[in-house]
């Protein structure tokens, strides 16, 4: 029964081959998502495992692995091995539901609290913007345009890094960025971040005013790198160096933990700080360009969780 399936399988497994040329078919799916496939299937394919695989297969794959790896890498990775079995054409062993229960019992044996990242606070920028501000080096004008655009416009690092100087409109009240792609619009059809002119503290639209006028620079990557011997690069800072440039800030003007800092860290910053200063959830989705409400949610309970506090209710008594 089995053997006249098999060149069924095989030219399938062809034909997909021959459309990985079609560039539509690779657009579909992002580089950074591609990518991470890959490196999910090289792994598994280190430890031993066979492709095609099977269920029994994935699920001594899983059992090797609860141990060395989070419940979320591993759901990871039965993601990207779902993906390689359909796009060659093979049944999907990842559908099995011992695949499912396995998982659901790594995770309770195994599972851990996500290790998120805590967030920067307002007092934190403006400390670091103080200290940017009287380096006076292009590296200092640089990163103090960076850190404040990047909290203030509550942006993710893939689109800091982006941003080309074309995309920004310069408006009384402040400036407006246009994103022509990011995580949740990845069929371009562009998003804005409205930046309005800041106070003495903390003004994104002064610093990087400033860092235009001391790079001299008219068009193209708005962030760019900084060669060993001070000279501006013409290419853009890449998403990782968003990540270093915070935590060496962080850590220059003496803020605790600041080496647990990473680029979201400016996002989700943003994001409680708005909530305790009481901007509506809906303001603060819109302005962060959320889709995931719960996510948001996340965000403001972190930052609310000593206001409207049981326990203060109770010790007000007293």
């Amino acid at each position: 029964m089995d053997k006249p399936l098999l060149p069924t399988v095989v030219l399938e497994e062809k034909s997909v081959s021959k459309l990985v040329s079609n560039p539509y078919l690779r657009a579909a799916t992002s580089d950074n998502t591609r990518l991470a496939y890959r490196s999910d299937i090289r792994e598994y394919e280190k430890w031993g495992g066979v492709l095609p695989a099977n269920p029994e297969q994935i699920v001594r794959y899983l059992e090797a692995k609860a141990v060395e790896l989070s419940f979320r890498t591993l759901a990871r990775r039965l993601v990207s091995l779902r993906n390689w079995h359909k796009c060659q054409g093979f049944v999907d062993p990842t559908a099995h539901p011992m695949i499912a229960k396995t998982l659901l019992g790594i995770a309770r044996i195994h599972g851990k609290p996500k290790d998120k990242a805590p967030p920067l606070t307002p007092d934190h920028l403006c400390q670091i913007a103080q200290y940017l501000q009287a380096e006076k080096t292009l590296a200092a004008a640089r990163d103090n345009a960076l850190l404040q655009i990047g909290f203030l416009g509550a942006l993710r690092r893939s689109e800091l890094v982006a941003i080309q100087i074309e995309h920004i409109k310069w408006e009384k009240e402040g400036i407006e960025i246009l994103l022509p792609v990011s995580k949740t619009d990845q069929t371009h059809q562009g998003q804005y971040c409205a930046i309005p002119n800041g106070n003495q503290k903390l003004c994104a639209v002064s610093a990087l005013k400033h860092w235009l006028n001391k790079a001299e620079l008219k068009t193209g990557p708005l962030f760019r790198r900084i060669l060993i011997n001070g000279e501006l690069g013409t290419k853009a800072l890449t998403p990782l160096s968003v990540n270093h440039i915070l935590k060496q800030r962080a850590q220059e003007v003496g803020i605790q933990d600041a080496i647990s800092f990473r680029s979201h860290s400016l996002r989700r910053g943003f994001a409680t700080s708005a909530a305790k200063a009481g901007v509506s959830l809906q303001s603060i989705m819109r302005h962060g360009r959320w889709k995931q409400v719960s996510t948001v949610i996340e965000y403001v309970e972190a930052g609310e969780r000593f206001v409207d506090n049981a326990a203060n209710k109770i010790l007000d008594e007293f």
